[in-house]
């Protein structure tokens, strides 16, 4: 099912006066797509699902699940009456009941109540999904986090929903449960069709689960394309900081061709880089430079690449690469190597980097 948010605007008041929490939003997400509302806490992306959801109202702008319009003006259907499920940070499971009447809930009342046997017969097949079944009849006080964050996506699906709204429902579990359950999540709606907004600040979820990304900040879409895209092409430094870590160099392009790369030159020296159009020569710009895309290098007679020459100031091991704090000139860079190569701190070594492995944005982006 399709959803279309569009000019998506949302104020709330506070000590300090009016707070934009949202400013003329606008996205299409195509059906049975996975699309993800990446930012950092505070920017709109909550804000946004939970207009989505019925649960807070926009001051303006329009809102369509389907062919039906949720959100208009002198138009607002009440949550339960949208086609959708949601999921919670906070799991909102009752501890008074077992997983089988946590699940059935939605199936009891309003337009999504259903017959008691064609209820048992859902919420057994919603469980097997799940892989739960046996847990059935549990009390659910007695569950795990990851079990309870299951009950609770599977009383999201139980209703037969189209649309599946995600808001941080990984945030309070441990490293491994998230890997696991986020390759779960994106397993079962692809499996069955669902169109999914999933909300989160873990740019490592938002890369492995999405077919799409929107980040925001300040209330705005600063950028929205694949994850791969968006990882390898941020139009601004925010973006490129704040998904995956990055190197930056402030600079001035001294050079640039009519072939797109050109020459910009640092305070740690002169570098061969693409050059995007709109960015010329004389203009200050900021080089980005990705830690994986540095390195080792044997020094002066290395002629490929930017060349830079630095010591190791720290080494963490992280088991498949060590990652490596370098000194260069005043500036400290982060650079990623293999465990084969031995490096310890104090070490003078030297890194160099491709010009396709760098990008080149305005100095002045956020």
């Amino acid at each position: 099912m399709q959803i279309t948010v569009t000019n998506l605007s949302k104020t709330f008041e506070s000590m300090d006066g009016p707070v934009a929490a949202l400013q003329d939003v606008s996205f299409t997400i195509n059906r049975g797509e996975f699309y993800t509302l990446l930012g950092p806490s505070g920017c709109g992306k909550s804000t946004t699902l939970r207009c989505i959801a019925g649960l807070e109202s926009p001051d303006s702008g329009e809102i369509r699940i389907g062919e039906q319009v949720v959100v208009a003006p002198g138009v607002s259907v009440p949550p339960n009456e949208r086609p959708i499920g949601m999921v919670f940070q906070s799991y909102a499971i009752w501890p008074h009941m077992t997983v089988f009447n946590n699940v059935a809930f939605p199936l009891k009342q309003g337009k999504r109540k259903v017959p008691r046997a064609e209820r048992e017969k859902r919420v057994m097949e919603v469980l097997s999904l799940m892989q739960m079944e046996d847990l059935a009849h549990r009390p659910a006080p007695n569950l795990s986090g990851g079990q309870q964050q299951r009950v609770a996506l599977a009383r999201a699906l139980v209703s037969s929903s189209e649309v599946l709204l995600l808001d941080e429902p990984l945030s309070n579990l441990d490293a491994k449960l998230r890997e696991d359950l986020r390759l779960e999540i994106k397993d079962l709606t692809r499996e069955l069709g669902i169109t999914a907004i999933y909300v989160t600040h873990d740019q490592l979820e938002a890369l492995a689960m999405s077919d799409r990304i929107a980040v925001m900040l300040n209330g705005k879409i600063v950028q929205e394309a694949t994850p791969r895209e968006l990882y390898l092409k941020p139009k601004t430094s925010f973006v490129a900081q704040f998904v995956g870590q990055v190197n930056f160099f402030d600079g001035t392009v001294r050079e640039d061709s009519s072939d797109g790369h050109g020459l910009i030159e640092t305070a740690l020296g002169a570098w061969r880089c693409p050059i995007p159009s709109g960015i010329t020569k004389g203009a200050k710009a900021k080089l980005a430079v990705r830690p994986e895309g540095l390195r080792l290098s044997s020094g002066g007679e290395d002629k490929e690449g930017n060349l830079l020459e630095g010591r190791v100031e720290k080494t963490v091991f992280l088991g498949e690469t060590i990652e490596c704090q370098i000194l260069v000139g005043s500036q400290t860079i982060t650079t990623k190597i293999s465990i084969e190569n031995e490096v310890a701190e104090g070490d003078k070594i030297f890194l160099k980097f491709a010009p396709e492995n760098c990008l080149v944005l305005p100095a002045e982006s956020l």
